[in-house]
């Protein structure tokens, strides 16, 4: 066990407790849901593009994105670019509209926003259904990152660092709620600026330069520096498929949709959009850029994803890489914690709520409830993450690309079609969900499209045959009063 790594860490963890307590005492006075789930919708343009940028940047970023560019080259670090435009998507598509609306239905969750736009309660229990059954397998992988994180880089054992790590995630978001959330997520957004640009600039010294590291690259394989990739894997059906499901379909992600409903005002908007730019453009090409470039370095790795805690080890000295190690941990912590208080929602208000509306006014039991749902469903996927698999990205995108499958189209349609209705809506759900379970499960790529694509076509098919059959929605429900 490293010492001089794990003391950084231990001081960044416990900057976490205090920021929760912080939180904690600043909770205003108000509907407890509100404000535990949605901070009272209160978030500036700096946390809100540090909370954005936080939940949507997780393992795969941090580990299983460089292990890619580790393994294919400059190409993918080319190709990882091509997230650039996330945030601007989500608060340009969403943005606004989605914020007014929710303010006039006092929509919490997504789900309230479906249920107040579309008056179906099944469709609400089908989207909750698959919102709990995704975000269970994505916090396992989160959970599993990190634990491997700590046994490769602090030499702790995978189940020691497992029960530290789940614990203290389901401790602070349970109870801090929302606001507790972004306020970590802002400081964790900083954490990784600063993690990824002293990693970036170790990493091209240790190669002897950015002209060496790339020589040296080519002196392995000429490949690793062309366009398409080592193995040629960067063809353009791949490419098309990964912009659509790593950029395009954020937009239909339920963690992502909520932080675009809690902001203050159109100037945090606006501010958020060009800062999370920044923040993910400065991201993205820092740590894929390393993962490419520590092949120079470290040009014999057997498994590409150990490229980041490895080159953290052998480049950074330990206190270095203490401060580095919180990196990652950062971006895994923010988007569990995204995901956790997501799911709790969707239990409470979704579901509990959905059977006993009459405990909408017990605002003692809301609170106990709230917070141990939250710390239970932490625990259970620390349960889940006990005997990990061997990969973990793919894991991360089937849970995503199922998400995207089931909530893009009724999100957006619902906001921009005024004839959107809930057969057509439910009709696009569930052909979503089957056909990408169906496509993800017997890995079959249609003219060598990830299955996301066929999936989101044939949704948004399926969604303009259903509502034909439908009934049109009421007009109080276009026009809320």
């Amino acid at each position: 066990m490293q010492t001089e790594v794990l003391l950084p860490l231990i001081a960044y963890l416990l900057l976490v407790f205090g920021l929760s307590v912080y939180a904690y005492t600043r909770r205003e006075q108000g509907n407890f849901l509100t404000e535990y789930f949605l901070g009272n919708r209160s978030m500036g343009g700096f946390v809100l593009a540090m909370t954005l940028t936080a939940t949507y940047i997780s393992a795969s970023s941090f580990i299983g994105g460089p292990g890619a560019a580790y393994k294919f080259g400059l190409g993918w670090v080319l190709l990882a670019m091509i997230q650039l435009p996330a945030v601007w998507l989500s608060l340009g598509v969403l943005g606004k509209k989605f914020a007014i609306l929710a303010r006039r239905y006092n929509a919490v969750t997504l789900n309230d926003m479906l249920f107040a736009r579309y008056q179906s309660r099944l469709l609400v229990w089908l989207a909750s259904l698959s919102l709990l059954v995704a975000f269970l397998g994505a916090m396992t992988v989160q959970f599993i990152g990190g634990a491997r994180l700590l046994e490769t880089a602090a030499g702790i054992p995978y189940d020691t660092g497992l029960l530290i790590f789940g614990i203290s995630i389901a401790l602070y978001t349970a109870f801090g709620g929302f606001r507790a959330s972004v306020l970590n997520d802002a400081m964790q957004g900083l954490v990784m600026l600063l993690g990824t640009i002293l990693l970036l600039i170790a990493v091209i010294h240790a190669a002897g330069g950015l002209h060496s590291a790339v020589d040296k690259l080519q002196q392995i394989d000429p490949k690793l520096v062309s366009v398409h990739g080592g193995d040629d894997v960067l063809s353009l059906p791949f490419m098309a498929s990964f912009w659509i499901l790593v950029c395009f379909g954020v937009i239909g992600l339920p963690h992502t949709a909520v932080r675009c409903i809690s902001y203050k005002d159109s100037k945090a908007v606006h501010r958020g959009i060009v800062l999370g730019t920044i923040v993910v453009a400065v991201l993205m090409l820092g740590m894929h850029l390393a993962g490419a470039l520590g092949r120079a370095v470290l040009p014999d790795l057997k498994i590409p994803d150990q490229v980041i805690p490895t080159l953290m080890i052998t480049v950074l000295p330990p206190y270095a890489a203490g401060i580095f190690l919180a990196a990652p941990m950062a971006a895994i912590m923010s988007t569990i914690n995204a995901q956790l208080l997501q799911s709790s929602a969707t239990i409470v208000k979704d579901l509990y709520l959905g059977i006993k509306p009459e405990q909408l006014t017990n605002e003692r039991k809301l609170k106990r409830f709230s917070s141990r749902a939250t710390f239970v469903l932490g625990l259970l996927v620390l349960l889940a993450a006990w005997r990990p698999p061997e990969m973990i990205i793919w894991l991360n995108l089937l849970a995503f690309g199922g998400l995207e499958a089931v909530f893009l189209w009724p999100l957006v349609l619902g906001l921009y079609w005024e004839r959107a209705n809930a057969t057509g809506a439910l009709s696009s759900m569930i052909v979503g969900a089957v056909c990408y379970t169906l496509l993800a499960s017997i890995d079959l790529h249609i003219a060598g499209l990830h299955p996301i694509v066929p999936s989101l076509l044939l949704s948004l098919l399926a969604f303009y045959v259903g509502n034909q059959f439908g009934k049109p929605p009421r007009e109080t429900v276009l026009k809320p009063s």
